[in-house]
């Protein structure tokens, strides 16, 4: 029941992820809350309550400061999973997981 309030919540609120591709050259990802990996092959983010991997060359991350993010390179793959983790676990409770 909590899971269903939830979603209505975050919905209504506009805090679910949302991605918006142009071409293969510019990515913008809604609701970034954190980039946990970056160079310039690929980026690993979290936004709501999804990790986003992307795969590519010459990537940047541009506006992070906007609740959002700019992502501009040449992009060949885009992976999207749910967090298997939370945001308020301590280092030490995720030693064994991946970082999704």
């Amino acid at each position: 029941m909590f899971d269903k309030w939830n979603e209505k919540v975050r919905g209504m609120l506009y805090l679910d992820s949302g991605l918006i591709l142009d071409s293969n050259k510019e990515m913008i990802v809604e609701n970034c809350r954190r980039i946990e990996e970056y160079n310039e092959v690929f980026m690993q983010l979290l936004s709501g309550d999804l990790c986003v991997q992307i795969w590519g060359s010459g990537l940047r991350a541009y506006d992070y400061r906007t609740g959002g993010l700019i992502v501009r390179g040449k992009i060949t793959r885009i992976e999207l999973s749910e967090r298997s983790g939370k945001e308020h676990e301590g280092p030490a409770s995720r030693l064994h997981k991946d970082k999704c």
